[in-house]
């Protein structure tokens, strides 16, 4: 006898029914009904709208801050009058976009003196513009570009006295420099700098002028305050006040010879004297002829 199994299919089931069936047991699927927007509308990056580490209200502040036009309070207390979330949370929220390169908050200062914080939102972390176009930072982590020494800029030129008495008014220049800072420590030079102004002091006593008042025009007068550099202001000294030179016919005396020390045989006092003298100045005025 033939039994029938009333359990069992009555015909072998297609793949269109199979994927039938399928569709039908599939539910809750979006379905999106759109229409494109001509105004008041904003372009928010699928990065934001589907981040997978940031918050649900993170991304939704998120898209909230930048429909927003530029000058709107974004701050906790202006985000929590605006939305039933409270401060904490809101707080919370902005640190999230702050840490993935969103937003960048920073205190500036007005032109009438108080202290605001800005809001820079970002809406393409990592993308950077010109500067003049966009300030948002990129979140990943940049290494240092290597930073060399800063050139340092020239000192202004200084006068040059001539061929022949440069080299007997170098010494006496350089000296006259090298004692400036006792008369202001801010006055202290380098050895480079003290070759470099050494020709525009020569030039001044090449002129008659004393080394005092060659010292005087250098001191006197100086700003308050720390020098930035006293150099470039010595040499500007130097070149602006450089006096006129002597008149015609009047001989430059060259400067006296600087003898070394050496000792008095008699009473063993120093004393600067040519190799022939071998007492003090005192010793042979009181000497016995």
């Amino acid at each position: 006898m033939d039994t029938q199994n009333p359990s069992a299919p009555s015909r072998a089931r297609s793949a269109a029914d199979r994927n039938s069936t399928r569709s039908r047991h599939r539910t809750g699927g979006v379905v999106h009904e759109n229409t494109r927007h001509t105004t008041r509308f904003v372009v928010i990056g699928n990065h934001l709208a589907q981040h997978e580490e940031l918050s649900l209200l993170a991304i939704g502040l998120g898209c909230h801050i930048q429909s927003l036009p530029a000058g709107t309070p974004v701050d906790i207390k202006s985000l929590a009058a605006r939305f039933t979330e409270g401060t904490t949370r809101i707080a919370a929220a902005l640190r999230e976009l702050e840490a993935h390169g969103y937003l960048r908050r920073e205190r500036v200062r007005t032109p009438t003196g108080r202290i605001v914080t800005r809001t820079i939102s970002c809406n393409q972390p990592g993308h950077r513009r010109e500067p003049a176009d966009s300030d948002c930072p990129d979140p990943r982590p940049r290494p240092e570009p290597a930073r060399g020494p800063r050139p340092r800029k020239a000192l202004p030129g200084v006068p040059r006295p001539t061929r022949a008495a440069a080299t007997a008014l170098h010494q006496q220049a350089a000296e006259l420099l090298t004692g400036l800072r006792r008369y202001d420590p801010r006055l202290l030079l380098s050895a480079s700098d003290t070759a470099h102004l050494a020709p525009g002091v020569a030039a001044w006593l090449e002129r008659d002028v004393a080394p005092a008042a060659v010292r005087h025009a250098l001191t006197t007068g100086l700003p308050d305050g720390p020098l930035r550099r006293p150099a470039a202001l010595l040499a500007h000294r130097l070149t602006a006040g450089l006096p006129a030179p002597p008149p015609y016919g009047v001989p430059v005396s060259p400067p006296a010879p600087r003898h070394p020390l050496r000792c008095c045989e008699s009473c063993d006092r120093a004393f600067r004297a040519p190799a022939t003298e071998s007492h003090c100045r005192d010793c042979r005025t009181h000497a016995p002829t």
